[in-house]
């Protein structure tokens, strides 16, 4: 009899250690080494390490994903130092404790809530939780106690994210500090204004970077800004918005029990990262960002500001509004936001009128007052006998509820979403406007027939004056055809006239194929030309080659290429002037750099890759040629092109990427030397891809403005941008829509110029010191994005 009762006793404890239940009764305990697992063997429960950690948590799991997936940790705020006897016990008072060897409390479930037989289980959908032994109902009501209520980083499908009004409790969402070290980080996530419309709230600390938007139905006007027309309609998840008494909570739940799916907060990228385990390639996906892109930043326009994402600045003001601020709203900082244009005040005799704006993402709700049942007409009349009513919508589809906005307007922005705002303006503003459109469209009607006749006599004018070009460039060159240059031509005088005859005092330059001079055109344009030498030895071909391949290839989208002159002897190539100096004097100035902030390196490169997308300077059938006369910017060139002389739509792709680099590093490709290797620029970034740490390559003078997971998606198009084969890379209309999106970005591979450059690089430099070239340094701006 003895013995057998020394066998229960072994089966009982060993039960535990070999993982074959789900359950904790009081007579049990759970010890390092041993794990808890749920029925259908999803979820693990146990203790673990994160990373190279010493120090010890008890946590849950995924159990059957190879990457271990931590969902939740139990003392992520009170680690186990240097020691493995600690366990999990049910103590007297039913609580679930965490006891280190020396019966030191390290953590416990703190309820108050009574049981004379309580167990401890872990539920199929990760959820851990106390209940009756008795009570076997999965009705979370009946439990005393639900991991559930306390989530950490990670939101699991099936689990409330909100508000328990009667209990108190608010579930949260919280971000490890980093991979390593579970414990609270400042990046949270909650919702707020329960009382009127809630909203999800993001923040670092105190300060306030994200907000989703209200909530409408099961959506908000903020998810309703990344073109979901209706949540419900995901062909993956089911939503759910409660809003009453006892609760405020968003839930969402899978439609394939199959599909594994994680909603986490990452401190890093300071980031709301929706995840899908994808079984065949045995990692997670990324399927959302939150934020997606820089209008998400909280009140990045300030009151009053709207944010147009494409929009070149991105901030404007509201109709009626103005820069609070304009010295600063010009320098990009638009924190100061906007106010009224005029001096109108809300009085009995002028209340105002409304101007509609379309397809917006609604205002904050900190200052708000809402009626789900006013129509939308009652709801004006409502917001104009109030004079602190600033704007008011409806809630959704329809003209049922009404939302009013007692104060400025934040956190505006234009979005796909059928929402409107009726923003409150001087009344005396809009029948301006009436006036002014009725008077425009007489004007227009009045001098249509003049402006067909300028037209006519333009067009004739031009078509003389091109046939007249085209005969002279035929007696040059009369096996090339014209047309593949798409560019105005000038006649010689105009542009004797625009440079004073070449004046010395004009003269900006001399390079390897010729002067440049500064001009001004009859229109007032200042231009540069470059008026090349006959010692330059550049003739019809490389002229060609300059006015196809350099303006593209030597970042045509910094210089503008206006036109050019073929007159007699004369080959002339016009570019914009741009009097704000080079890019490089900023970028690689220990100085001037500080001035280049992240939202502006960051605009730099949206222009900059518009520009560079339009490639238009290729005739339609032309996607790749070859020349034995390479002409561009060592260090900028794409491999088939320098080495092999083919060039391609693809060539301008790799000179981005390397632009791209060095905008956001701050360090120039070919010249710069790195202490731990040979590489350049390429290889320097491509090591510091594999080992994992490419954030350490961002410019410490962005320390303070960079939006880090942004920067981050820029090095790695870049990657892209660099890969060895030109088919690899991405056009420039993708990598465009690369820069504005969120979407999940392929991995790049090891791009070229890695290994073994340095003797080419230096036969190349020795050659551009022997024939200096002043293409790429005919002043040139990218302070002003275009």
């Amino acid at each position: 009899m003895t013995i057998f009762l020394a066998m229960l006793v072994i089966i009982s404890m060993s039960k535990l250690s070999y993982g074959a239940d789900d359950t904790i009764t009081q007579s049990d305990s759970l010890s390092d080494g041993s794990t808890l697992i749920s029925k259908d063997e999803t979820f693990e429960l146990g203790f673990f390490s994160p990373g190279s950690s010493p120090n010890r948590y008890v946590g849950i799991w995924y159990k059957n994903i190879p990457v271990q997936t931590v969902v939740w940790v139990a003392n992520r705020d009170n680690p186990i130092k240097n020691n493995n006897s600690s366990k999990l016990i049910i103590n007297k008072q039913g609580n679930l404790v965490l006891l280190s060897s020396n019966q030191s409390l390290l953590w416990s479930t703190n309820t108050t809530k009574k049981s004379s037989t309580p167990i401890v289980q872990l539920l199929n959908n990760g959820n851990l939780v106390i209940r009756d032994e008795k009570d076997s109902s999965a009705d979370e009501d009946s439990f005393l106690w639900q991991s559930f209520d306390y989530p950490t980083d990670t939101m699991l499908p099936g689990m409330k994210f909100g508000w328990d009004k009667k209990s108190g409790i608010n579930r949260r969402i919280t971000a490890w500090k980093n991979w390593e070290d579970p414990s609270s980080g400042d990046f949270t996530s909650s919702f707020v204004r329960l009382d009127t419309n809630p909203e999800i709230m993001f923040w670092k600390g105190s300060v306030e970077i994200y907000r989703i938007g209200a909530m409408i139905g099961v959506m908000s006007s903020g998810l309703m800004s990344m073109g979901v027309s209706g949540l419900r309609t995901n062909p993956l998840f089911n939503y759910d918005f409660v809003r009453n008494e006892e609760q405020v909570y968003y839930m969402y739940t899978l439609k394939n029990s199959s599909v594994i799916s994680i909603i986490v907060l990452n401190q890093t990228l300071l980031v709301r990262q929706r995840l899908i385990w994808i079984p065949e390639s045995k990692t997670w996906n990324l399927y959302q960002n939150l934020p997606q892109d820089r209008c998400d930043d909280y009140n990045v326009c300030g009151a009053n500001g709207v944010c147009v994402i494409g929009g070149s600045p991105i901030c404007q003001c509201l109709e009626g509004f103005k820069p609070k601020s304009p010295h600063r709203w010009n320098a990009m900082d638009w924190t100061q936001g906007c106010v009224r244009s005029g001096n109108w005040t809300c009085g009995v005799e002028n209340r105002g009128g409304f101007r509609r704006v379309v397809g917006m993402k609604l205002p904050d709700t900190t200052n708000y007052w809402i009626d789900e049942n006013m129509t939308l007409d009652q709801c004006k009349i409502k917001c104009l006998q109030n004079c602190s009513c600033t704007a008011y919508s409806g809630l959704g589809k329809g003209n049922i509820g009404c939302s009013i906005w007692l104060d400025d307007l934040k956190d505006l922005r234009v979005t796909d979403a059928d929402l409107d705002l009726y923003v409150r303006t001087d009344v005396s503003d809009i029948d301006d406007k009436r006036g002014r459109s009725k008077k425009v469209i007489f004007a227009v009607s009045a001098i249509v027939s003049l402006v067909i006749v300028t037209l006519l006599a333009f067009f004739i004018y031009r078509t003389k004056i091109k046939y007249k070009v085209n005969i002279e460039w035929k007696e040059d060159s009369s096996e090339y055809d014209h047309d593949e240059l798409e560019i105005p031509f000038f006649d010689l005088t105009t542009i004797l006239n625009a440079t004073n005859n070449f004046s010395i005092e004009n003269k900006l330059g001399e390079g390897g194929f010729g002067p440049v001079y500064k001009g001004k055109l009859v229109d007032g344009q200042e231009v540069a030309v470059k008026r090349l030498s006959w010692s330059s030895g550049q003739g019809i071909k490389e002229f060609k080659n300059e006015v196809i391949l350099c303006a593209k290839l030597q970042h045509r989208n910094l210089v503008k290429l206006v036109g050019c002159c073929i007159e007699k002897d004369e080959k002339m190539l016009v570019y914009e002037y741009m009097s704000n100096t080079s890019l490089d004097s900023f970028i690689f100035d220990a100085t001037r750099s500080k001035s280049l902030n992240w939202p502006l390196r960051f605009n730099i490169l949206h222009g900059i890759a518009r520009d560079f997308g339009l490639a238009k300077m290729c005739g339609g059938d032309q996607i790749e040629g070859k020349t034995n006369r390479i002409i561009g910017t060592y260090g900028y060139m794409a491999p088939e092109y320098a080495i092999d002389g083919l060039f391609s739509i693809k060539s301008d792709v790799f000179s981005f990427g390397v632009l791209l680099l060095e905008v956001i590093s701050g360090i120039k490709n070919r010249t710069h030397t790195f202490h731990r290797h040979d590489h350049n620029l390429i290889g320097h970034a491509w090591r510091l891809w594999k080992e994992g740490t490419i954030h350490t390559m961002i410019d410490e003078n962005l320390k303070d403005t960079c939006i880090l997971y942004e920067a981050l998606r820029c090095i790695q198009i870049g990657l892209l941008c660099l890969q060895h084969h030109p088919d690899d890379r991405p056009d420039m209309t993708s990598v465009l829509v690369m820069l504005k999106s969120s979407n999940t970005l392929p991995q790049p591979q090891e791009p070229s110029y890695l290994f073994k450059i340095k003797s080419l690089e230096r036969e190349l430099f020795s050659y551009e010191k022997e024939s200096p070239s002043s293409i790429n340094q005919v002043t040139i701006s990218l302070l002003d994005a275009r």
